[in-house]
């Protein structure tokens, strides 16, 4: 019999994430669609974010309400996602802070229209936003919306 203790169970930051997700929950039946109190929950939570996933996140705020402004803004897990008109996300930001990775997150749910084919990508790890990887990241949202 072994004696070694395995590691089982959700991590701190994976209890820390769906205690916020319940938290959104809640909230979502009050704020509704309402997109300026959403903007505010979703700036909150980038302002708290070290940086530099916060220069990210508030970058990528910018290029989703420009080319998908139909979106609404919120937090998904306590970070920045942008939901369709019936609250589905469509695309969100993850901290590499959160979750101590290497890298960012920019993603895509099934909801966004980014199909070719019988395989696309539908996340992108992001160390930092120059304008080309901008463009490319103003593409695939307004795709995702299309």
């Amino acid at each position: 019999m072994s004696t070694d203790k395995k590691q089982s169970g959700f991590s701190e930051a994976e209890r820390e994430a769906m205690k916020e997700r319940t938290k959104e929950l809640r909230a979502e039946a009050r704020l509704s669609k309402n997109r300026e109190e959403g903007e505010r929950v979703l700036l909150e939570a980038v302002k708290a974010m070290p940086k530099p996933d916060r220069d990210l996140a508030a970058r990528i705020h910018e290029i989703v309400k420009k080319n998908a402004p139909m979106l609404f803004p919120k937090t998904w897990y306590g970070m920045p996602a942008y939901a369709n008109q019936d609250g589905k996300v469509i695309c969100f930001f993850q901290s590499a802070d959160k979750f101590k990775a290497r890298y960012a997150t920019f993603g895509f749910n099934d909801m966004a229209k980014l199909d070719k084919g019988n395989m696309w990508p539908t996340s992108f790890a992001l160390v930092k936003l120059s304008s080309a990887e901008e463009s490319i990241i103003a593409e695939l949202v307004k795709k995702a919306v299309s």
